[in-house]
């Protein structure tokens, strides 16, 4: 699951995901197109939100309509459950909001797959809650994505054993390898990150047995305007991928 941190616009998403999908055929690998069409949980309030819901939305579908790929976007209401699921294959429960249950119910009744991303805050364990609320609306079409837990008020550190006991509770396990890097919290109101350890949280997924991996890339991290700080370049991707492979042909 790979793309921009936000839609920032037609032309980048297009750009990003035909580049993306040259390199996962290439290598064989299963893709899905992640971009939020909007985002809700930002430090400031003069932080870059979104360029509109239904313009977002409508370059998702065209994303995945041009490339024969699934989509992934995040939800933060339960009223934007069923909008979403009119243009994404996958909705995704930001990890702030994994214990909301109203949200989890209205993601499942919409019959898509839920991915949910575990909250910062909680074991591994707790997610079999968050998995059951889907399941018990009659949605078995779950996954869940490890991203880090909270170490201190500014950083997140990954607890590998929480990938094959979450993988017990009998659904895909996600590694989001780039949010994991996040610094959040800094003084100046934009969060940080450790881009250059996203090979080490990567490799390191693979070799425990991930089920496969969240990566936020774009072509100028520096520039993007959500998550630049912790983002990989767009460049990079291929070559990462392929150590990869190889580490998963290893195992």
């Amino acid at each position: 699951m790979a793309g921009p941190c936000v839609i920032e616009g037609e032309d980048m998403a297009l750009r990003i995901a035909e580049k993306i999908t040259g390199i996962t055929n290439k290598l064989n690998i299963p893709y899905v197109f992640k971009g939020s069409y909007r985002k809700a949980n930002r430090s400031r309030l003069d932080s870059f939100t979104g360029i509109g819901d239904e313009k977002a939305l409508k370059i998702l579908r065209k994303v995945g309509e041009t490339f024969g790929i699934p989509t992934v976007t995040d939800i933060h209401e339960t009223t934007e459950a069923a909008m979403a699921a009119e243009y994404v294959d996958v909705l995704q429960i930001p990890a702030f909001l994994c214990r909301q249950t109203d949200l989890l119910v209205a993601a499942a009744k919409t019959g898509k797959t839920v991915n949910i991303k575990k909250g910062q805050f909680l074991s591994p364990g707790a997610m079999q809650f968050a998995v059951q609320k889907v399941a018990d609306a009659g949605n078995d079409n779950v996954m869940i994505t490890e991203r880090g837990t909270t170490f201190g008020y500014t950083d997140l550190v990954v607890d590998y054993r929480g990938i094959p006991q979450m993988q017990q509770f009998g659904y895909p396990v996600i590694m989001d390898v780039t949010h994991s890097l996040q610094q959040p919290n800094q003084t100046s109101g934009v969060t940080g990150g450790l881009p250059a350890l996203i090979e080490t949280i990567a490799k390191a997924a693979v070799a425990v047995g991930t089920d496969g991996l969240f990566i936020e890339t774009h072509p100028e991290p520096s520039k993007a305007k959500s998550d630049g700080a912790n983002m990989l370049q767009l460049d990079l991707l291929e070559g990462l991928l392929t150590k990869l492979v190889r580490i998963k042909k290893a195992i």
